[in-house]
C-alpha cells in the first residue's frame, strides 16, 4: 500500500493523542463561545418579541464577534480534520464533528437574532450565506466519514480514512441508534442552512418572530447536547472511547491557553466601542455647554 494512504492492516492497542483538537483549551474555547453566543442569541431574540424600546447595540456587537469567530476556527478545525484523515483515528474526528455542530448552532442563532443588520447589508449577507455553505459542506463530508465508521465497526484506533478499506462487519447491537442518530444530524444541518438562508431573503413578517423563537430553542438544545457529548467523551473532562497513550489532553499548553485568550478580542472591541461612544457624547455635551 502506498505511503499516501493510510495503514489499515495492522490495528494498534492504543491511540497518541492530539491536544491540538481534543485539549482543554480547545474544547473550552468552542464550549464557551458557543454558550455565550446561543445567550446572547436568546436575550436579543425574547426582547425584540416582547417589543422592548431599549435596543443596546452592545450585545448585537458581541454575538456578531463571537459568531464570526466560531465560524471561522469551525471550518478551521473541519477543514485540519479532513486534512489528516489518514492519521486522525475516530475518535479525534468525531470530537471536531460534534465541534462543527456547535459551530452551526453559534452562527445560525446569530443569524436569527441578527437577521435585520444581515438584511440592510447584501455583501454581508452573501458573505455569511457563503461561510455557511462552506461550513455545511465540511461538517456533512465529516458526517459521511463518522457515519461510515459506525456502520463498518472501525476499530477506535485506527485511522478515520481506513473507512474506505476496511471491510464491512457485524456492528454493536447500538449501531442502529448511532446510525439513526448522525444521520439526523447531517439532514437537520441541510434544514437549518436552508431555513436560514430563507429565513434572510423573506419579508419581515409578524409570524416569523414564532420561528426565531423556536430557532433559538432548538438550536439551545442542540448545542447543549453537543457540548455535553464532548465533555463526556473528551480525554480532558470525561472518559474517552479509546486508549489513548498518555494524559497529554489534559494538559495546558501554550496552544491551550491561545484559544481561550482569542476569547478576550470580541470582549475588548466591545468595551472599546462603549468606551468611544461615551467619550463621544461628552464632547458634544462640552461643545453645547461652551456654547
Amino acid at each position: 500500500m502506498s505511503s499516501s494512504y493510510p495503514n489499515c492492516t495492522i490495528i494498534p492497542s492504543t491511540a497518541g493523542t492530539d491536544a491540538g483538537v481534543a485539549g482543554a483549551g480547545v474544547l473550552l474555547s468552542f464550549i464557551i463561545t458557543a454558550g455565550t453566543a446561543l445567550l446572547l442569541s436568546s436575550i436579543i431574540v425574547l426582547r425584540e418579541a416582547r417589543h422592548s424600546p431599549y435596543q443596546s447595540k452592545i450585545p448585537r456587537k458581541l454575538l456578531l464577534s463571537f459568531s464570526d469567530q466560531q465560524m471561522l476556527t469551525g471550518i478551521a478545525i473541519q477543514s485540519v480534520g479532513l486534512a489528516k484523515m489518514h492519521s486522525m483515528i475516530s475518535y479525534h474526528f468525531f470530537i471536531v464533528w460534534m465541534l462543527s455542530l456547535l459551530s452551526s448552532c453559534t452562527h445560525i442563532s446569530a443569524l436569527l437574532a441578527l437577521n435585520k443588520d444581515f438584511k440592510r447589508d447584501w455583501v454581508l449577507r452573501w458573505l455569511r450565506e457563503f461561510f455557511m455553505f462552506v461550513n455545511l459542506v465540511l461538517s456533512c463530508t465529516g458526517g459521511v466519514f463518522v457515519l461510515l465508521g459506525v456502520m463498518r465497526d472501525l476499530p477506535p484506533t485506527l485511522p478515520i480514512g481506513c473507512v474506505w478499506f476496511v471491510q464491512d462487519t457485524n456492528a454493536a447491537g447500538n449501531a442502529a441508534i448511532s446510525v439513526a442518530g448522525t444521520i439526523a444530524v447531517m439532514a437537520g444541518q441541510v434544514v437549518f442552512f436552508s431555513l436560514s438562508v430563507w429565513y434572510l431573503h423573506v419579508r419581515e413578517r409578524g409570524w416569523l418572530k414564532i420561528v426565531q423563537v423556536s430557532g433559538i430553542l432548538v438550536l439551545f438544545a442542540i448545542g447543549a447536547g453537543a457540548a455535553i457529548r464532548v465533555i463526556l467523551l473528551s480525554q480532558a473532562f470525561g472518559r474517552p472511547s479509546v486508549e489513548l497513550r498518555d494524559q497529554g489532553e489534559k494538559e495546558w499548553s501554550f496552544g491551550q491557553l491561545v484559544g481561550l485568550g482569542l476569547l478576550l478580542l470580541p470582549i475588548i472591541g466591545v468595551i472599546e466601542m462603549s468606551r468611544g461612544k461615551i467619550l463621544s457624547q461628552g464632547h458634544k455635551i462640552l461643545l453645547t455647554k461652551s456654547r
